[in-house]
């Protein structure tokens, strides 16, 4: 099966975002960090060297006809398989998207280049920003994040600081909680205080509902975290589980486009549905032709199964 969107997947149905239209732009798991709850499973290459990896002009000609077809969506999303700050183009692209696209352009990273002016710069170009901060110390950051070498939480945190000053957008600070590690009072306390220094617009709890690179990973349930966001003040919520209205979605070749959304991300039938504008019936379908074709695997975490791409 060819895929004719080499870059782009989706739009998928996301927690944070809504209906959001993703952007790889840096080769699978080329990141800074090889964090112990990563959905994609383990770092292959730790770098903190930025590169030119994909090209825009390609990038933006696929966007072009997802455009011309109709694309509906709340934002263009740049992230996918690693960290996409390491991507030197970065600040061209966004320039590209908005010279053919009003939909509000945001950037899921990890924040760990925010430390240098360049990548600040470039960030700056979109509307939404959204970093992570999983941890109140060096120790936890260690354990949690796994990092290159040549990073430290205080130079994480730093550098979050710094873009805030410079970026007059929106920053959405996502917390990864996980049980056993980042979840004492010591720890939550420690974050607070990050948090207070880089004076996010909203601070989102999320917790491992996908598989994870690491097995034995814990997520809380909602009670348990609504209790945190309460310590952590009034900007905090909890990211709650996405949900679409009932609504018909005209997709292309939805086998094509459902391959393409579980190269980048597990997704439960239900999320396969409320993306693609499927009925459970069809999405099976989809699935059950895939996996005759040895292009799905399965996993099961939290009592749900999540479907990806070999």
């Amino acid at each position: 099966m060819v895929e004719k969107k080499k870059y782009l997947y989706g739009p998928v149905p996301s927690r944070r975002l809504g209906r959001s239209l993703g952007i790889d732009v840096v080769p699978f798991k080329v990141c800074t960090l090889d964090c112990v709850y990563c959905q994609l499973g383990g770092t292959t290459q730790k770098t903190l060297r930025r590169g030119d990896f994909v090209p825009v002009e390609a990038i933006l000609a696929e966007l072009r006809d997802k455009l011309a077809e109709g694309l509906e969506a709340d934002f263009i999303t740049i992230g996918g398989s690693g960290e996409p700050t390491l991507n030197s183009r970065l600040g061209e692209l966004i320039d590209g998207i908005k010279k053919i696209t009003n939909i509000p352009v945001a950037i899921l990273t990890n924040g760990t280049l925010l430390c240098k002016q360049d990548v600040r710069a470039d960030c700056a170009k979109a509307d939404v920003v959204l970093p992570s901060l999983d941890a109140g110390d060096e120790q936890a950051f260690q354990r949690i994040n796994r990092p290159h070498p040549g990073l430290s939480i205080e130079e994480l945190i730093s550098g979050l600081c710094a873009f805030r000053k410079e970026f007059t957008g929106r920053i959405w600070l996502e917390v990864f909680i996980i049980e056993g590690f980042n979840t004492d009072n010591e720890q939550i306390a420690k974050i607070k205080s990050a948090i207070g220094r880089i004076r996010p617009d909203k601070v989102q709890l999320n917790t491992a509902v996908r598989p994870t690179a690491e097995p034995g990973i814990k997520s809380l349930d909602a009670k348990k975290l609504q209790a945190i966001a309460e310590k952590l003040g009034e900007n905090c919520e909890v990211i709650a589980d996405f949900a679409l209205p009932h609504q018909t979605r005209q997709v292309g070749d939805k086998a094509e486009a459902l391959l393409s959304m579980l190269k980048r991300r597990p997704c439960s039938l239900s999320d396969i549905c409320s993306a693609l504008g499927m009925s459970r019936n069809e999405a099976l379908k989809y699935i059950v032709f895939l996996q005759q074709h040895g292009g799905l695997d399965s996993e099961r975490k939290g009592g749900i199964t999540f479907f990806k791409a070999n």
